[in-house]
């Protein structure tokens, strides 16, 4: 394994204070996206069964996540998401038990399925022990109630435990409709989300106490906000400035003018628009490499900051990438995509397995089901490429302002630099598969000149740059490349240099 624990170097470089982490602190970040049910048992156990189809509680707890962070943090990631820790509703439903968080009935009480009190402040003073950053998601467009809408019993909510703080029943019936989004319910007869009156300045006040609240009793860093397009917009500054941290919402869609606007209310948000391109081109050598490319050009002038976007190919809710294409090379350009280019990094939980669930719930697995596979092919390459990203912001923080600049691309390469003159990484990707053929690249607009001696850090090998300023690159097996200065390893352990 080329890769290990960030030196004590890079951590200070990479590592702020803890508390009240800003956006530009974030930005540093490599997330892993830990679904806290289903990460890590406090016995320990890799044999539990957690049947997904069955939508029960799986025993994973905050203890659990504490026993195995050297699993997390070896991998190079720097921050974790964690699922809602509020209590949620108790019923086995018709969809099963609320073993995701995200069915909340009281925020002023914890999840008990997952650990006391004592168990989440314990899990983020050790990620603050170890430098790194914990992020909570968050539940405010909703609470959850098993039954139909005429059903809801109000008084179990707390705080908000009147109608009068809900929107009136209505379904979702056109997503063009803002205000129905925005208004209306989602869920159903089985589990209804019974929508909160988000504009209503009770409701507002009553949340704002409430995070701020509990981003000081459990020194949390930031927040995902989930359902964020179903939430008022006016609501959303009140509210981050009561939890005085960073944010980053999901907002499920594609359409980049619609999802770009909420970087005008939050820090931050998902970055859907670019998920489904990069799907797109990378499950197949059909794959539309074009389509991904006109994508990040779009969004580097439509956004207010594509580098404060949250960067992924998986999640919970959204069918794993093992599930579209078994082809271990796709889905390293992918993972190579999802860290090297703007934006925050998310890595789910069992992405680095290769797990391979389709929607949900198949796509909610125990890890340790994988019996926390260090030498995996996925895990040891996720190490590998979180390392010589958190090196080159070691060697110059102002990479990670450097909007990533698509430098070449073809039916089946994008070739993209990340990073000011002298500390850039380049990084060459394809769609080919395991079974693409051997071709070779002459790379240029790459910043470096003739004579430069750069690393490709995944096979170890140097080339120097011709007198052409050009990089010549092999292509094989539809693998990617990452290129780095050779001057700028020197001491990072990565390549034995």
């Amino acid at each position: 394994m080329k890769t290990s624990l960030l030196s004590a170097a890079i951590a200070a470089a990479i590592c702020g204070t803890a508390s009240a982490a800003t956006p530009a602190q974030w930005r540093s970040r490599s997330i892993y996206q830990v679904l806290t049910d289903r990460f890590a048992r406090t016995d320990g156990s890799t044999t539990a069964a957690c049947n997904t189809q069955d939508r029960q509680y799986c025993g994973g707890t905050y203890q659990g996540i504490i026993n195995k962070l050297d699993y997390i943090q070896n991998m190079g990631f720097t921050a974790i998401w964690i699922s809602p820790v509020v209590k949620n509703l108790p019923e086995d439903t018709g969809y099963g038990e609320a073993y995701h968080g995200y069915w909340q009935q009281d925020l002023y009480s914890l999840n008990t399925n997952f650990g006391s009190v004592d168990d989440l402040k314990a899990l983020a003073a050790e990620l603050h022990d170890r430098g790194m950053y914990l992020m909570v998601d968050v539940v405010v467009n909703h609470n959850g109630w098993a039954g139909s809408a005429g059903s809801v019993d109000y008084s179990r909510f707390h705080p908000f435990n009147s109608q009068q703080y809900y929107h009136s029943y209505c379904e979702v019936s056109d997503y063009s409709n803002q205000d129905l989004v925005e208004d209306c319910w989602l869920g159903d007869s089985t589990v209804e989300l019974v929508d909160l009156k988000t504009e209503d300045s009770a409701v507002q006040s009553g949340y704002e106490t409430w995070i701020r609240q509990l981003v000081a009793n459990y020194s949390i860093d930031g927040l995902r906000i989930d359902t964020a397009k179903h939430v008022d917009k006016a609501f959303y500054p009140g509210f981050l400035d009561a939890a005085g941290v960073f944010a980053t919402g999901e907002v499920f869609d594609g359409n980049p003018s619609y999802t770009c606007d909420y970087q005008n209310y939050m820090d931050s948000v998902l970055n859907y628009p670019v998920y489904y391109p990069l799907v797109r081109a990378f499950t197949s050598p059909s794959g539309s490499i074009s389509d991904l490319v006109n994508m990040i050009n779009t969004l580097k002038s439509g956004c207010k900051d594509t580098t404060l976007l949250g960067t992924f190919s998986e999640n919970h809710d959204i069918t794993r990438f093992a599930a579209l294409t078994s082809d271990l090379s796709q889905a390293k350009n992918v993972i190579a995509f999802n860290i090297l280019s703007d934006g925050i990094p998310i890595i789910y939980e069992g992405q680095e397995q290769h797990f391979a669930g389709a929607e949900d719930p198949d796509n909610r697995e125990a890890v340790w089901l994988s019996g926390y596979n260090t030498n995996a092919d996925l895990y040891r390459f996720t190490a590998s490429v979180n390392q010589i990203r958190n090196q080159a912001i070691a060697k110059d923080a102002n990479y990670l302002t450097y909007k990533n600049w698509v430098i070449y691309s073809d039916t089946t390469t994008i070739a993209m630099r990340k990073g000011f003159d002298g500390f850039q990484l380049i990084t060459v990707l394809s769609n080919k598969g395991a079974r693409g053929d051997a071709y070779t690249l002459n790379l240029g607009n790459t910043g470096w000149t003739s004579g430069t001696r750069v690393v490709e850090i995944l096979t170890c090998s140097t080339v120097t740059v011709t007198s052409s300023n050009t990089v010549t690159v092999p292509m094989a097996n539809g693998l990617p490349r990452i290129y780095f200065a050779a001057s700028n390893l020197s001491g990072s352990g990565i390549c034995n240099l």
